[in-house]
């Protein structure tokens, strides 16, 4: 019985994060920072930005891995998977009730001036959650100059195969500088194969049956399955894939109702990918009710899929991994990387918000509300919106 209001506290915090959860995953990082390890001390600061640094080495949604590996840690496989439903469920859900009501969209563009300060207020955790883990991760000129070559060199460069590449350099590194005879010790490492080989088997089991078996359906979950794990990093990664197939080659949804969307979702709280469940539906709209919110729900789930699949495969591997030293080693400067990149991403969120007094003081007022630890992150956030409208 005490274990199990142990984990349905947890779900209860991983809920309170999902409604705090704005800003792609950069900022979602910050919200978990701030209610999982500062507040509740699932885990500390350090085994957060592990967790960040590996998922961000995986394909698929970060910010979703990594609450999703801290479900697993908590409670294993099943508490995992549980974690995954109640942080993305209800934006999914959401989102393909969105799909229904294309003819009311005009409204919530009307009101999206009250989500205007939605994006300073995301600065302001990522600018926290950067200055927690500095404080950990900074021990000496090594961490220090891989922290700022990494915040630099993403801040430069874009592209989706710069971020697991810095994370790798960071760790090789670490290795090389610690010069320390013994690293390579010898551990036994269980693989829990049948993930991957679920992965495996969906990802070629969905391109071939579309080639037998041609229904919109079967076709939207494909799509969204192959998104899932061909993308790094968040949301906003994979949108240029979806725009190329989902609206010039298969003409699903127009540019402007696929943009419609999205602007929708980015004043949701939860992961970004959700936007899956809204293309889905939009895809097939007209075709009846139940094809429509089955269309919606196979895209959600089909995009998540295969980054839970591998977080599932790696994560125990992973905890194998960390007891062999020269790993042990390599986490100080894959850590340093990891904390460059969120520093980074703070200055690069603040610049598409745009710079402007109002911003700057909002950042400002997030970052004191965070520091006194007294009010919660979903509070912060509908102190922002309310601001925005009265604004």
């Amino acid at each position: 019985m005490i274990q199990l209001m142990k984990k349905s506290d947890f779900l209860k915090d991983v809920f309170m994060c999902s409604l705090g959860a704005y800003g792609g995953p950069e900022a979602h990082i910050g919200v978990l920072l701030d209610q999982l390890v500062t507040k509740k001390h699932y885990l500390n600061e350090e085994e957060l930005i592990e967790l960040v640094a590996l998922c961000s080495i995986l394909p698929g949604p970060t910010s979703t891995q990594t609450i999703v590996a801290i479900g697993y840690k908590m409670g294993g496989p099943s508490l995992a998977l549980l974690t995954m439903m109640v942080w993305a469920a209800p934006v999914i859900l959401l989102m393909t009730l969105l799909s229904f009501l294309y003819d009311i969209l005009g409204y919530f563009h009307l009101s999206s001036d009250a989500l205007r300060l939605i994006g300073p207020m995301a600065v302001g955790f990522i600018v926290v959650s950067a200055f927690r883990i500095g404080k950990k991760v900074l021990a000496n000129s090594l961490t220090w100059g891989l922290f700022l070559l990494a915040a630099i060199v993403t801040y430069i460069w874009r592209d989706v195969w710069v971020f697991p590449v810095v994370l790798l350099m960071g760790g090789i590194v670490s290795i090389i500088a610690e010069k320390e005879p013994g690293m390579w010790n010898r551990v036994k490492i269980r693989f829990p194969w049948r993930y991957f080989f679920a992965f495996v088997i969906l990802a070629i089991g969905s391109a071939t049956i579309i080639l037998v078996w041609d229904h919109p359906i079967m076709h939207l979950f494909a799509s969204f399955y192959r998104y899932g794990y061909l993308v790094f990093g968040g949301g906003q990664v994979v949108v240029p894939m979806m725009v190329n197939e989902l609206v010039d080659q298969l003409q699903y949804l127009s540019i402007q109702e696929f943009l419609v969307g999205y602007g929708l979702v980015q004043g949701l709280p939860g992961p970004m990918f959700s936007f899956s469940a809204y293309a889905g539906g939009m895809a097939v709209r007209g075709s009846g009710i139940l094809s429509q919110v089955s269309a919606a729900l196979v895209s959600g789930v089909g995009i998540f899929l295969p980054g839970i699949l591998l977080i599932f495969f790696v994560y125990p591997v992973w905890q194998d991994l960390k007891q062999i030293k020269a790993i042990r080693i390599s986490l100080r400067g894959i850590n340093a990387v990891a904390g460059g990149l969120i520093a980074t991403s703070s200055v690069l969120l603040l610049q598409k918000s745009g710079i402007t007094w109002t911003n700057i003081v909002v950042v400002g007022l997030t970052i004191l509300l965070l520091s006194s630890k007294k009010i919660p992150a979903p509070v912060i956030v509908i102190l922002a919106i309310l601001a925005g409208l009265l604004l």
